[in-house]
């Protein structure tokens, strides 16, 4: 994949782990509200939208983890969603999933490749 299609958007050792971090991609003149998360040496993009209503999941910037800190939850509506998938196991989306944005981890860099992503996502 060509470098025009990936978004370098920070170094692994930057996030605690686990964490959360929110980022904006701009891509042909659309922008798209992403997210990651860490555990361990392993990283996992969303888009930032419930599928319960479509709006964000955080209310505070950065702030996507239970306070357990062992799943994504919606500040909205405490929907609750698994790392590794995006797959909802409580609230009122449960059984759906988060739109996953493909990620890679090269030389320490978390690196998001966005030549996936289209407007109808």
């Amino acid at each position: 994949m060509s470098r025009a299609c990936q978004t370098v958007v920070c170094k692994l050792d930057e996030m605690q782990d686990p964490g959360s971090r929110g980022f904006v991609l701009s891509l042909n003149e659309q922008l798209y509200d992403v997210f990651i998360v860490r555990q361990g040496q392993q990283v996992f993009s969303y888009l930032n939208s419930c599928p319960h209503t479509g709006g964000p999941l955080d209310w505070v910037p950065d702030q996507f983890l239970s306070l357990e800190k062992n799943y994504i939850q919606c500040a909205t509506h405490n929907a609750l969603f698994r790392f590794n998938d995006g797959y909802c196991v409580a609230g009122p989306c449960a059984g759906t999933r988060l739109t996953a944005v493909p990620v890679v981890i090269e030389s320490g860099e978390i690196i998001i490749l966005h030549g996936n992503l289209h407007a109808d996502n």
